[in-house]
């Protein structure tokens, strides 16, 4: 069973699966960083500047990269912000079956939900991130997807006011029978 992080930009999944894979001596997978490395270690930010169809192109690469991760077992998966979407035929984003699919099969999925306002703040400015949209404002689009989070998700975690190590802490304390 792997133990596998969503939520949004600035949520902390990365720090948090850290934490837990030490708590719970099992290894992490960051799909963000295995996409990069199935892109010749190009940046996620670079792909989406250079890419026709950006978004499109890098929401077929992240299934491939869940696809293959979600064929291991024992991991701690810290999933890209956007993991719950892929596109429309239009390009708007819309519920990722085939992605969420793949995930649940090969674990429990927790969502670190924490406030839009202040995870858009947190990581605003930041080149390793790329713009989600011209069109749509970062807050529009956390928005849009809180319930893609919330049907993904197995276990949802209130973020506000804890530090990471007591999240980390929490998961340890509610999958240790299970590990």
């Amino acid at each position: 069973m792997n133990i596998i992080l969503i939520g949004m930009r600035g949520a902390g999944k990365t720090n948090v699966a850290r934490r837990l894979a030490f708590l719970t001596k099992r290894p992490v997978m960051s799909s963000d960083t295995l996409i990069e490395y199935e892109n010749g270690g190009q940046s996620i930010a670079k792909f989406i500047a250079t890419k026709d169809d950006s978004w499109r192109a890098f929401r077929d690469l992240e299934y491939r990269v869940i696809k293959k991760i979600s064929k291991m077992d024992g991991l701690i998966v810290d999933c890209g912000g956007g993991v719950i979407v892929d596109l429309d035929a239009d390009g708007n984003e819309v519920y990722s079956k085939r992605k969420v699919g793949a995930l649940k099969k090969s674990g429990t999925i927790v969502w670190l939900k924490g406030d839009i306002k202040r995870l858009v703040e947190k990581v605003k400015n930041k080149p390793e991130r790329p713009s989600l949209s011209d069109l749509k404002s970062a807050e529009e689009i956390m928005n849009h997807r809180l319930d893609f989070y919330q049907k993904a998700a197995d276990v949802v975690i209130d973020i506000e006011g804890k530090k990471r190590q007591d999240m980390a802490d929490e998961l340890f304390e509610r999958f240790k029978d299970r590990l």
